[in-house]
């Protein structure tokens, strides 16, 4: 039985930053009587992350030090064996993620991650899910920045429209604050692998059940005026809209037929545009294996603002949903997403796996259809904020 391992929760990939931060924040918010580990391949680096938690709480002056390396299968099996829950921050996680994700749906041991990579969370349903139903593990990706806010939020907002009739749903992200050297090196990885990526959503979609007797939709949007928003609104194709269809398949609160689309909200559209001619030049330098190495070395993946500079960065995700002739406007808002925010919010999930009341669920799972208001109720104590902007007919 799982109860009976060491540990509730094992945290692999503490001495990066944001693996740090995530620490950090367990030791200040971790319920009394947690058992707790943290992982990594350098037993002093773990040794001087031990160091400060123990500032934090002298009672963590003990804490257990666990040694594994990703090229190392025997070392994770051991730490997927020890523990109830495995979080990892460990990336990029189309080079670093597998053997983690294999030995926990082995084991039987949950799993979470913060990773925004596509590619990745394919392959590993493709490759891994029917073995972590097979032994009640739950792979759930995303708990980050990518994708929380905009699950959560998107669950929150549908809970406020009728639930048998169609419904449509716009996410609007607002962000101000750097992108972490994490995020930076897996989106330079994800724009160097286009091609593999359209392939393992081939791959997925291939083996993939449908939703019976519904239609779940996720499509692009296009550049324009919301005026719901004030602001204009262009197409963001990250990861977000493709957890959200997922959790809006498994869950019938959907409705019989939603569709979800997914935006930046800007003042200035022609900053946009600017901004997205470079972003196509990026896309095609960075398959240059030369640039991609000197990108990837501009930014240590290690590195991360002060807490000063963290302290000022926000950020807010407004969504228009419809449906029964109603149309509610809602928001989800907090504070540094690339750093701060994350690691809350994977803490906050790997706690909900570990101890909150759930329904029953198992392989690659969303963190709406793993957790839900368990975990909305969770982040909402934590300082997030979900709330309804405005209610009323649809125009």
């Amino acid at each position: 039985m799982r109860k009976d391992r060491p540990y509730d929760l094992v945290l692999f990939g503490a001495t990066g930053f944001t693996g740090g931060l995530t620490a950090e924040y367990l030791a200040r918010h971790a319920p009394a009587g947690l058992r707790w580990a943290v992982a990594g391949r350098n037993p002093a680096k773990l040794a001087a992350v031990r160091d400060r938690l123990a500032a934090i709480d002298p009672a963590l002056a003990g804490l257990p030090l666990l040694t594994a390396d990703v090229t190392d299968p025997e070392s994770l099996r051991a730490v997927a064996e020890s523990a109830r829950v495995v979080a990892t921050t460990v990336g990029p996680y189309i080079h670093h993620g597998e053997p983690l994700v294999a030995a926990c749906a082995a084991a039987g041991t949950d799993y979470l991650d913060i990773t925004g990579e596509p590619e990745f969370v394919d392959l590993m349903y493709v490759r891994h899910h029917a073995e972590a139903v097979r032994t009640g593990a739950r792979m759930v990706h995303a708990c980050g920045f990518d994708s929380i806010p905009h699950d959560l939020g998107a669950w929150f907002t549908v809970k406020q429209l009728p639930s048998d009739v169609p419904i449509t749903v716009d996410g609007f992200v607002r962000a101000g604050g750097r992108f972490s050297a994490g995020t930076y090196h897996s989106a330079l990885t994800a724009f160097s692998r286009t091609a593999q990526m359209s392939r393992a959503a081939k791959e997925r979609k291939a083996v993939e059940p449908r939703p019976e007797g519904r239609r779940v939709r996720a499509v692009p949007g296009k550049v324009g005026r919301s005026k719901e928003i004030g602001r204009w609104a262009v197409p963001l194709p990250t990861i977000d809209p493709q957890v959200v269809r997922r959790s809006a398949a498994a869950r019938p609160e959907y409705g019989p037929d939603f569709r979800y689309r997914h935006f930046a909200a800007v003042k200035r559209l022609p900053t946009v545009l600017i901004a997205g001619v470079g972003l196509a030049g990026l896309v095609g330098l960075v398959k240059l294996p030369p640039t991609r190495r000197w990108l990837l070395g501009r930014l240590s993946s290690g590195q991360g603002p002060s807490a000063e500079q963290r302290a000022k960065s926000w950020f807010t995700v407004r969504f228009v949903g419809t449906g029964g002739g109603r149309k509610v406007l809602t928001e989800v808002a907090g504070g540094d997403p690339g750093y701060d925010e994350t690691a809350k919010m994977l803490a906050e999930s790997a706690l909900c796996l570990a101890f909150d009341d759930l329904p029953a669920t198992s392989g690659q799972v969303t963190p709406v259809t793993a957790m839900g208001d368990a975990l909305l109720d969770r982040l909402v104590n934590a300082g997030l904020t979900f709330r309804v902007l405005d209610s009323g007919p649809a125009a």
